[in-house]
């Protein structure tokens, strides 16, 4: 693990492999380590980079804005001289932070995957979010771990994978309630409609055909209003299809990213 000084903060990564590099962004519902079953596979080909997104583990709040947070990404290509041939994956709120980070600074990298995540919530999702916000900051993570683990993963999952839910359970109790709570208003609040249009990144869009968290119409909104998008649907899958199904989840990703 590094700890990066940027200009406005600090950002934790781990890093691991060779090649044109890779960064992957977290869910909100989740740390950096709900990609550790997939990155064995893609450090095989690509320069792998995770950070902790701001806020959560070792990197220091980028305030509440999508906007800032991906402004603290984007940090990253200067500080690891990465260069303009980079890709980016984001997985839900790392989704939105991914597409954001398009809008703004696309032209810093090149391929864009965009995992179960959208363009906005609606309304019901928006309180959604300010109902978990208002929940932890009165009585902490725990309070939402339970509502947390059935947005991420399908019941059947859960009640079948008792391990891999204590460990996502132990990740996100660990998770500033104050700074988790920024981050679901900062969600409530985004609503990239007038935008999305702009990215000019080459885009994959996949989800999970039973996603709780951003459902499959979210997804094919997005996929819709991008100019050079593609659309997979993961079967079985909910909100962490790389969590839950990671062979199959590199299997829909291997051509747009060029992986053998």
């Amino acid at each position: 693990m590094t700890s990066l000084r940027l200009r406005d903060g600090t950002l934790d990564i781990a890093e691991t492999g060779t090649g044109k590099p890779l960064i992957l962004l977290h869910s909100l519902l989740a740390d950096r380590a709900i990609f550790d079953k997939i990155v064995p596979a893609l450090a095989k080909q690509r320069r792998v980079i995770v950070p902790d997104l701001p806020g959560f583990g070792g990197s220091s709040s980028a305030g509440s804005t999508i906007e800032g947070i991906a402004d603290r990404i984007a940090g990253l290509f200067d500080a690891l001289d990465l260069g303009t041939t980079s890709d980016v994956l984001g997985n839900g709120f790392g989704g939105f932070i991914a597409s954001t980070l398009a809008i703004r600074h696309g032209a810093k990298f090149d391929r864009l995957v965009l995992a179960d995540t959208g363009v906005s919530f609606s309304p019901e999702g928006k309180q959604s979010f300010y109902a978990m916000a208002e929940r932890v900051r009165q009585s902490g993570m725990e309070a939402i771990v339970d509502v947390a683990l059935k947005r991420l993963f399908p019941e059947d999952f859960i009640a079948l994978n008792p391990d891999i839910m204590t460990e996502r359970r132990n990740a996100l109790v660990k998770t500033n309630p104050d700074l988790f709570a920024e981050a679901c208003h900062a969600l409530a609040a985004l609503d990239l409609a007038a935008e999305i249009g702009k990215i000019p990144n080459p885009t994959l869009v996949v989800v999970g055909e039973l996603d709780a968290a951003t459902p499959p119409e979210m997804a094919r909104t997005l996929a819709k209003a991008l100019p050079r998008a593609e659309l997979i649907e993961m079967p079985g899958c909910g909100h962490a299809p790389m969590a839950q199904a990671p062979e199959a989840f590199i299997k829909a990703v291997a051509k747009f990213l060029d992986l053998k």
